[in-house]
């Protein structure tokens, strides 16, 4: 999964959320109203599309934050036990 989401055995929801959080990220102009259509057809809900592209919002601030205040919440153990917390638990889409 935190190698290749997109061969990774996952939800279809949750590969063309990545898919969008993706181009979100790294290709924000890209982003727009057609950008979410395939998320809608994949039966993500509007409310899901919304709770992702905030949590996306929040670790892009708090990443950022980190980043240049130096901040190390946790150690590399810590982050992948924590993967694999919200991997198991997964988000609402």
């Amino acid at each position: 999964m935190l190698d290749d989401f997109e061969s990774a055995p996952i939800d279809d929801r949750l590969r063309v959320t990545l898919r969008f959080l993706r181009t979100l990220t790294v290709d924000p102009e890209r982003v727009g109203p057609d950008a979410v259509r395939p998320l809608l057809a994949a039966g993500v809900s509007r409310d899901g599309v919304i709770d992702a592209i905030y949590v996306c919002y929040l670790f892009s601030i708090y990443t950022r934050l980190a980043d240049t205040l130096g901040w190390a919440l946790l150690d590399d153990a810590g982050y992948q036990a924590s993967g694999r917390s919200l991997f198991r638990r997964g988000y609402l889409l």
